[in-house]
């Protein structure tokens, strides 16, 4: 292992490119596996096991739910764990996890069985996979962070699109036993690899500057900031500033409309009689517009203040759920969709690069395990507050209003976030 780490270094001053490119690269397939226990993924599976086994839908989407609750306990242990022992040790656990818990769904007969197996990659999805891989993306990335932290949730969006649609060929052909096997190789082949020999924790750690070309002295790299210029700020210097959990409050919001909104998407559009085939296309315009988004608002947030723009990205989704309602041709939901889907790349990025522009690269991991609580809480309260009004009213109309007036209370919320300043520290006596 010395020898393998002594030659990543080397490689690491000698590529003609800077190193955190090949960190994003090995970040990027930690989020593209991930996917191996998306909801999107999940769904594939739902009509052939429950078919095949006699569980009700309910039953199998339960485990998605708990596996989210879960991830909010996790979540600060993960964070903490990035940053005592490092992301490449976190992240190649549980990308072997994930393959694990992805090949036991194949003999996964009895419910709890399944519970446990997936229940395990949802949990590895909405904590390790979410928080690692962008944390050490932020810690590599300074000048270009936001550009970086898009590329990174390209590579989720990727993994939205084809993971569900390789489970559904399988399927297919070979049955849903077949399919789960086939995912977790993907997820050993396609990932294990990168993350286990090619991510470092910084830059400082292999001699190098974030964002700036090896083998040049600081002082003639360009206007990029120094290290030292960097927000530095502890867990406990965070916890005591109105920002983090302002940032964390909003976020945790438009999480909750996302899940709200996407976990009933297809069956809204077949409630309007746009068939099952149109459905399905819109689903795919939401995740290829969530890359899409993804791109744009990391080139947007390294120019425009980040609340301003996290601000504008609420204003998006809000517009996208006030139309929701008025869906009733082929091109309405299309469109829809892809507005919402650009809306969910932008909650995927800004706030990753908020947290790390306020509170520095320092003690990011542990920040991030504190806050992220609110994504996982969001998601779950979301998916089933839109499932309950349509029981209630039959109608997912309430619903969408209401998200869409959660939505600008989180702009409000999001408004307020100014960047936290850090009291300067007496000298000691």
């Amino acid at each position: 292992m010395r020898d393998k780490t002594g030659l990543i270094n080397r490689l690491a001053h000698k590529t003609p490119f800077y190193y955190g490119w090949l960190i994003l690269f090995a970040a990027g397939d930690a989020m593209f596996v991930r996917n191996a226990a998306a909801s999107l993924t999940l769904a594939v599976f739902i009509f052939p096991i429950s078919d095949d086994l006699g569980w009700s839908r309910t039953l199998i989407a339960g485990a998605a739910s708990l596996g989210g609750l879960v991830a909010a306990v996790t979540s600060p242990i993960v964070g903490w764990a990035s940053d005592k022992y490092g992301v490449r040790l976190i992240l190649t656990i549980s990308v072997l996890a994930m393959g694990i818990s992805t090949f036991s769904l194949a003999w996964a007969t009895v419910p709890i069985a399944f519970y446990l197996a997936f229940g395990m990659g949802r949990v590895l999805f909405s904590s390790s996979f979410q928080i690692g891989p962008s944390v050490v993306v932020s810690r590599w990335f300074v000048q270009r962070r936001g550009r970086a932290t898009g590329m990174l949730f390209l590579s989720h969006s990727m993994g939205m699109v084809l993971f569900p649609l390789i489970a559904g060929m399988v399927i297919h052909y070979w049955g849903w036993q077949a399919a789960w096997m086939v995912l977790g190789a993907i997820v050993w082949v396609a990932a294990l690899g990168p993350v286990s020999l090619l991510i470092r924790q910084s830059p400082e750690a292999m001699g190098l500057a974030p964002d700036l070309p090896q083998g040049r002295p600081e002082d003639e790299s360009g206007p990029g900031p120094a290290p030292s210029e960097e927000p530095d700020w502890t867990l406990r210097d965070a916890l005591r500033t109105p920002t983090l959990w302002l940032l964390a409050l909003a976020t945790g919001i438009l999480f909750l409309m996302q899940a709200g909104t996407n976990t009933h998407q297809g069956a809204y559009f077949i409630d309007q009689e746009l068939g099952v085939a149109i459905s399905a296309l819109s689903i795919s315009f939401n995740a290829a517009f969530t890359g899409i988004g993804s791109l744009i608002w990391g080139w947007l947030v390294e120019r425009v203040p980040v609340r301003y723009c996290y601000a504008a990205v609420a204003v998006v989704m809000v517009a996208a759920l006030f139309l929701f309602p008025s869906v009733n041709t082929i091109w309405q939901a299309l469109l829809v969709a892809s507005l919402f889907g650009a809306s969910v790349g932008g909650i995927l990025v800004v706030p990753a690069v908020a947290y790390a522009n306020y509170f520095g690269r320092r003690s990011i991991g542990v920040i991030r395990g504190v806050t992220e609580p609110f994504v996982s809480l969001g998601q779950a309260i979301g998916a089933v507050f839109s499932g309950l009004v349509f029981d209630i009213t039959g109608s997912y109309h309430f619903a969408f209003i209401t998200l869409a007036v959660f939505g600008i209370a989180a702009i409000g919320l999001i408004l307020l976030t100014k960047p936290p300043h850090l009291a300067a520290k007496a000298p000691a006596l």
